[in-house]
């Protein structure tokens, strides 16, 4: 088998396995955007797979109508925004300092760090730490205390370390100070990391549930997860009765709790294809003259 021949059975191979994993990815997701968007009849009679049947924009109506749902929303991206900001700021503060190999005490720092990737106090004392310190039912209580993610952070370290030296000592030998180096320098050509780094801190914070369970209790808080769980166990208890007989429903809660998933995912995939661009790599070419 010539070269030439063994690349095309290899690209193939990929292929097919890549077009696999979309198709397994896609599947679920086209198959809740089909029932939020059927009629009550096929998703009462499972004939809904991964296409709508009898078109119906009911369950949105009520979703959209839903002046709670909204609020959730508007205070979901606050928060997102909010979360990510402090997150970034917070991660680059303690990553820079760490590459700099004249800092004392480095490798301790460092060993504390990844001691918390493998052992961490439990979600009790995690809660009786903020109900101490008063943070219960306040913005704080989903910010605080997942503010650097040590695994973010490495990233990050091992990003500032592969940039060329060659540049801070020429900005060094110009006078530049350390905070001078690290926002005239070292982050703006470290954006496609940074770009990355503040997507999964935006998506972990827009899908994190358990500690918002935990933390707030008051309905002006519920941030969109939360909510969307409040929806279902309601939608659950409208089974329950629907099943008994005692209520007729407009819409099957089926429909109502695919519509609610779809409002909760859509804003946060929106984000993806706007951030892509910074995914790719190359900022790096050309940046060391000689």
């Amino acid at each position: 088998m010539g070269a030439k021949t063994a690349n095309r059975a290899f690209d193939a191979v990929n292929i097919t396995l890549l077009s696999l994993c979309l198709v397994l990815c896609l599947a679920p997701f086209l198959h809740i955007a089909a029932i939020s968007l059927s009629s009550n009849r096929p998703i009462l009679s499972g004939e809904v797979t991964l296409f709508p049947i009898e078109w119906s924009v009911q369950a949105y109506e009520r979703v959209i109508g839903d002046a709670t749902m909204l609020r959730s929303l508007g205070f979901t991206i606050i928060l997102t925004a909010l979360y990510t900001a402090i997150c970034m700021a917070m991660t680059i503060a303690a990553a820079y300092p760490l590459t700099k190999t004249e800092l004392k005490g480095r490798k301790f720092v460092m060993y504390m760090i990844v001691i918390t990737m493998f052992f961490s106090g439990g979600i009790i004392p995690e809660y009786i730490l903020v109900k101490q310190l008063n943070l219960l039912n306040t913005v704080w209580s989903m910010i605080l205390p997942l503010m650097i993610n040590p695994f973010y952070m490495i990233i990050l370290i091992t990003f500032f370390q592969s940039i060329p030296k060659s540049l801070e000592e020429s900005a060094e030998l110009d006078g530049c100070s350390y905070f001078r180096m690290l926002t005239r320098i070292v982050l703006p050509l470290s954006m496609p990391v940074l770009a990355t780094l503040s997507l999964f801190y935006a998506v972990n914070r827009w899908n994190g549930f358990m500690d918002t369970l935990f933390y707030i209790t008051d309905p002006k808080l519920y941030p969109l997860q939360l909510k969307l769980y409040q929806l279902i166990m309601n939608s659950m208890a409208a089974d329950l009765l629907q099943m008994e007989g005692s209520r007729i429903v407009e819409i099957v809660p089926e429909s109502l709790k695919a519509a609610n998933i779809m409002f909760a995912t859509v804003p946060i995939l929106i984000v993806y294809p706007w951030l892509q661009k910074h995914f790719v790599s190359g900022i790096m070419v050309g940046s060391v003259k000689g």
